[in-house]
């Protein structure tokens, strides 16, 4: 796999490469410090979604832009690549499988049904209003999981470039943050009830965050349930990431056995050689920690620690992805790119009503 012009080289020793990524990492790290206080300050507001605004901000702001593009890109393509990959390993410490199972198996196939409808559904917007497939798949992968962890997963998985991931990322925390204003207006007109409400809001709000900040509005039964229930969406991550990496391998050999003669030979070799793994490392350790997680061994103290970590890796990493992300060029290119956007949130949203008017009928 090449290497992008703004990270380090293999070959360079660890103290150019540290040199070269500092700059970016130090200034992410002074914006998630930013991203965390204003979330102290106005608890509505969260933090994974702060990092990646503050991220579009110094992007676009007069000097920050030029920082951001330059000496600070290499610590920040890191983040959102590798330090992506570090929180969503640490994402399954927040699953418990005995968690998931408390819903009952009829609520485990409605909720596997919406991702797999939102999935196909966002997919199918995306191309219908003519954006590139690979696009479309890293948006329908967002608004179906775990918004942009499930973006960072699968664009590793299938080594999709960092720049490609920028404009889903910018999508998927727009309509997440869109829902938190959203969603609580329909508790009255459509009669909710607390379970009701949070069951809804798991099932179709994008970023886990985002799921916490909108169903507390409605109490902490509505919390409850939400979050249950978006985790088990979340758990979906390992067998979605397994089928898109297996799809990448043989779509590979596809490809080298395309020719013939000894060069197809030769060719089939060198990709025999590239094959992506079917579940990359920090797949499986996502597995992993959900099962640490499932074991009940893990303290209180070491869950919270986790999730603070977590919580660094991500924001971290959605600031970086922020900082790519170019308010004029998003403006000429991006206006389908809305519009699908919006159609397959909205989309969402009626599956994740229908299928928690289900759940706690």
């Amino acid at each position: 796999m090449p290497v992008s012009r703004s990270l380090p080289a293999p070959g360079q020793g660890l103290p150019e490469r540290a040199d070269r990524l500092i700059p970016g990492l130090a200034t992410a790290a002074v914006a998630l410090a930013a991203a965390f206080l204003v979330h102290r300050l106005v608890p509505v507001l969260p933090a994974m979604t702060l990092a990646v605004v503050l991220g579009v901000l110094a992007a676009n702001l007069p000097g920050a832009g030029v920082w951001t593009a330059g000496r600070a890109r290499p610590g920040l393509d890191f983040a959102g690549k590798h330090l992506m990959r570090g929180g969503i390993i640490l994402l399954g410490l927040k699953v418990s499988i005995m968690d998931v199972l408390g819903l009952g198996w009829l609520a485990l196939v409605l909720i596997a049904g919406v991702v797999a409808a939102s999935f196909g559904g966002t997919y199918l917007i995306s191309r219908l209003f003519r954006l590139p497939p690979v696009t479309s798949l890293l948006v329908a992968t967002g608004f179906s999981i775990c918004g942009a962890s499930a973006i960072g997963a699968m664009a590793a998985i299938r080594r999709i470039r960092h720049v490609d991931t920028v404009l889903p990322v910018a999508l998927v925390t727009l309509c997440g943050t869109l829902a938190i204003g959203v969603l609580p207006l329909f508790v009255h007109p459509l009669q909710l009830s607390p379970a009701a409400f949070g069951a809804w809001t798991g099932a179709s709000v994008h970023d886990v965050g985002q799921v916490v900040a909108t169903a507390q509005t409605a109490g902490t039964a509505a919390l409850g349930v939400a979050v249950v229930v978006k985790l088990t969406r979340v758990l979906l991550l390992a067998p979605v990431a397994a089928i898109a990496g297996a799809h990448q391998r043989f779509a590979v050999r596809d490809r080298a056995g395309a020719g013939e003669g000894a060069a197809a030979d030769a060719e089939a070799g060198d990709a025999e050689a590239k094959l992506p793994p079917v579940v990359p490392l920090f797949v499986l350790g996502f597995i992993a920690m959900v099962g640490l997680r499932s074991t009940g061994w893990l303290t209180a103290g070491w869950l919270e620690a986790g999730a603070a970590l977590q919580d660094i890796l991500l924001g971290a990493a959605l600031f970086g992805l922020g900082s790519a992300v170019r308010i004029r060029t998003l403006l000429l290119t991006g206006g389908r790119a809305l519009l699908a956007a919006l159609a397959s949130w909205l989309l969402i949203a009626l599956l994740g009503l229908a299928a928690a008017l289900l759940i706690t009928a």
